[in-house]
């Protein structure tokens, strides 16, 4: 199924998309939630950030591709990073490009969202504690990146991690997904799942044997090559098989 989270009138809430539009449930996905008989048409529906976590993880060079493109070389073990939760923004929200930096790039990604306190989590018991996938901008002040010599601010500007339009909870990263993004309908990123350094079982044990994630945290899974700049006016677009296009225009600061 497809969940998503939604603002219909002055409520919010989590639903289930079909065609018709989405079927609301009372609850959360995380802890419990029971489906209502209330469909809210498409034209009715805001649909927001699927989540909103304590925080995302992002792997960087997690694509052979990418790490070359940027002459940089491929880690023995996943190099993550944090992203707060107030970059998070939703499907069709702004993206603003801050005035201290002249190199904002695009990051297409696959984004595993956390379904259960996840602590010390093995490779094969992964997928019991991820409830689904959707997909994610890790959005880069590429220029800041390269000046701090760490990340926290390259990426970490508010609006700098679009996520959504749902959770697909059927999804399997093990397929060759393709991982695209297009700015203005030009396609610079075409990747797949299967290229990733190390998947996803990999990275959840790693993260977790770190840090504990809780209910609705995401870990984004690196990008494949094609990463490129934008600027105000462009429209970017991240497109994952199986989940759907997630969709932000860039403004000015």
């Amino acid at each position: 199924m497809k969940i998503v989270r939604m603002k219909a009138g002055d409520d919010i809430a989590y639903g289930v998309a079909d065609a018709e539009g989405v079927l609301l449930y009372r609850g959360s996905p995380f802890v419990a939630w029971e489906p209502t008989e209330t469909v809210v048409p498409w034209e009715s529906a805001q649909i927001l950030a699927p989540v909103l976590p304590t925080k995302v993880i992002g792997v960087g060079r997690n694509y052979v591709d990418h790490a070359d493109e940027r002459s940089v070389p491929v880690p023995d073990e996943p190099l993550i990073f944090l992203k707060p939760a107030t970059s998070i923004v939703g499907p069709d929200a702004n993206v603003v490009h801050p005035s201290i930096s002249n190199e904002v790039h695009h990051e297409a990604e696959l984004a595993a969202v956390i379904g259960r306190v996840a602590r010390h989590v093995k490779a094969e018991d992964a997928s019991a504690y991820i409830i689904g996938y959707t997909a994610a901008n890790d959005v880069t002040a590429r220029d800041l990146q390269k000046k701090d010599g760490q990340w926290a601010r390259a990426k970490g500007f508010d609006t700098f991690c679009p996520l959504g339009p749902a959770i697909e909870t059927e999804l399997d990263p093990l397929e060759k997904l393709a991982v695209i993004c297009r700015v203005n309908d030009e396609v610079r990123q075409a990747g797949f799942t299967s290229d990733m350094v190390f998947g996803v079982a990999e990275i959840l044990e790693y993260v977790t044997a770190v840090m504990t994630l809780l209910p609705g945290d995401v870990v984004l899974t690196g990008t494949p090559a094609g990463v490129g700049k934008v600027g105000p006016g462009d429209v970017m677009e991240v497109e994952i098989d199986g989940v759907g296009v997630l969709r932000n225009p860039v403004v000015a600061r």
